[in-house]
């Protein structure tokens, strides 16, 4: 499985300069390549090489960075195109559409760059690097990285590394190839629960409060209003300053909480069954002021969490459908809208069960990821002779 460590360069004045000066040239040259693609109809990586090589060259570009920034601009159309496809860039005949249609893909000035082997080097002893940039190669350039990063880096670098500039700093990003533990064969399944209130709650019994997260959320909502309000030298300054920080706090949360299950799951030789959420933001009709923390939920991210430290672990996943999860008694399974008496609060009309209403969720939850992972899992009966 592939990962992804970040690391940050620590950098001289004139490192910076140089750096950023390379970021620049080479987004200016991809946004010309991405031109010459549009007008010829998309060609092909081998066609546009041919078509835009040369004069990368004589822009200053190096061999391996004019490579790079082709496959760069034709992988920027796959994916748009794969998004055309699943209909994530709007509906054919749309306004949306038809204007990502209508004009040549575009990179930001401080978009990412490949590197691979050829133009990067790494020196994990010392934590350094050597980088090519156009002004020449830059060597020594120490990094920073948590501990555990630079061991993935050391055992299982692989592949290319991205250069990133974001809020005055650069950062690269390189890939690895961690290899899988071997999945067992789970004898019970923790069922997931996930939730704006509470975040998530499990089948075992432990729930992660949202809480302190949403009054977070709140207080940097109103802070940054009042600021954009203000509109002075000194507000934007504090804009900028705390650019992120709430998606970062949300991001270690949502960490913590995927390795407590996965570690939990690990432990007792369970498998983990998650609601399968996909559309739930198309699918739901909510109140003005619902809304914000609908679409400030990050579901997605704490499922791929899961996810990844799962196979990391060996622990089996499975996902199943959230249709009426809330509404459907765990005992008995009941159906009915008026079990789910308020947020917390859960009562079967039909055997009087009274609960939690996440923990019973929960517990239904991971009755239909034991009983999908039954119906797909391989048979263990002997072949007849």
């Amino acid at each position: 499985m592939k990962l992804a460590v970040q690391v940050k360069l620590v950098l001289e004045a004139d490192q910076v300069a140089a750096l950023s000066a390379t970021l620049r040239k080479v987004n200016e040259a991809a946004n010309w390549v991405s031109a010459v693609a549009f007008e010829r109809g998309v060609p092909r990586e081998y066609e546009l090489r041919k078509h835009t090589y040369s004069e990368l060259k004589s822009r200053g570009l190096g061999a391996q960075t004019a490579q790079h920034t082709i496959k760069k601009v034709r992988d920027a159309y796959t994916a748009l195109m794969a998004n055309m496809e699943v209909g994530n860039v709007g509906k054919p005949g749309s306004k949306r559409r038809r204007r990502a249609e209508s004009k040549p893909v575009v990179f930001r000035h401080t978009a990412a760059q490949p590197y691979d082997d050829r133009c990067l080097s790494w020196q994990f002893d010392t934590q350094r690097v050597s980088i090519w940039t156009t002004a020449g190669r830059i060597r020594g350039v120490r990094f920073e990285c948590s501990a555990d990063g630079l061991k993935l880096l050391r055992e299982h670098r692989q592949g290319e590394s991205d250069l990133v500039e974001r809020d005055g700093g650069f950062y690269l990003i390189a890939t690895c190839e961690v290899p899988e533990a071997q999945q067992y064969e789970p004898e019970r399944f923790i069922g997931v629960d996930l939730g704006i209130v509470n975040i998530a709650t499990t089948s075992t019994g432990y729930q992660a409060a949202g809480r302190n997260l949403n009054r977070r959320r709140q207080r940097h909502s109103a802070l940054r209003a009042k600021l954009q309000r203000k509109e002075t030298k000194s507000a934007k300054r504090l804009l900028k300053k705390r650019k992120r920080r709430e998606q970062r706090h949300a991001t270690n949360i949502n960490h913590v909480i995927a390795k407590t299950i996965v570690t939990e799951a690990e432990r007792t030789s369970a498998g983990i069954a998650l609601e399968n959420l996909g559309g739930i933001r198309q699918r739901v009709r909510l109140r003005k002021p619902q809304r914000v923390a609908l679409h400030s939920w990050a579901f997605a991210q704490l499922g791929r969490f899961i996810a990844y430290k799962a196979r990391r672990a060996g622990v089996p996943v499975v996902h199943i459908d959230p249709g009426y999860t809330s509404r459907t008694c765990c005992e008995c399974g009941h159906v009915n809208n008026r079990n789910r008496a308020s947020q917390a609060l859960f009562i079967c009309r039909n055997c009087g069960v009274v609960a939690h209403a996440d923990r019973n969720a929960s517990h239904l939850i991971a009755k239909r990821g034991a009983v999908m992972w039954s119906a797909g899992r391989e048979s263990r009966v002997p072949a007849t002779l």
